[in-house]
């Protein structure tokens, strides 16, 4: 039998929505914590290197990420999580939160809505083609297909109210 709170886990490539969704998903809950990945990653300064280059903290980054997700859903909070989560990383976080109902969304969308979406950013924070590169990589990876959320023709609030009620994504 799970716990009570619940962990979601959204990922996708960038200027796909993650923030937006998982903002919104937390604010649904009566008792909830959005953890950014990306936030995490960037508390180091002294030694900071990208997540892609060698000498990344990215060990240090998903122990700090997995006790952070435990301290919540230990509190009774349902955990909001965004990053880039690989198949790997996948299942690093089941076996570490097998009490609790986990849900994974993979959030996808079509190059022209991507290139729309990452427009409307402030200009320091678009991405640009590189979006489509982070697009083509996500397809590439090996995630159950029943994961994979192709929110292009949808509003957030649907993409959200599909996440938080349909079972597809529950692993």
């Amino acid at each position: 039998m799970f716990k009570l709170s619940k962990l979601y886990i959204i990922t996708g490539p960038a200027g796909v929505g993650k923030s937006t969704i998982s903002k919104k998903l937390a604010e649904k809950s009566a008792k909830s914590v959005l953890i950014e990945g990306d936030e995490i990653y960037h508390q180091v300064v002294g030694g900071y290197a990208p997540a892609w280059k060698e000498g990344n903290h990215l060990d240090v980054f998903w122990k700090v990420c997995i006790n952070t997700i435990k301290i919540y859903l230990e509190n009774d909070y349902d955990v909001v999580f965004n990053y880039i989560v690989t198949p790997e990383n996948l299942d690093k976080l089941k076996l570490a939160f097998s009490a609790f109902q986990i849900k994974f969304a993979v959030l996808m969308v079509d190059e022209e809505t991507l290139m729309l979406r990452d427009s409307l950013r402030d200009e320091d924070c678009q991405m640009k083609e590189r979006c489509i590169v982070l697009l083509k990589s996500f397809r590439n990876h090996n995630y159950n297909k029943n994961n994979i959320f192709d929110t292009s023709n949808l509003s957030v609030d649907d993409s959200v109210d599909t996440i938080m009620n349909d079972n597809r994504f529950v692993l």
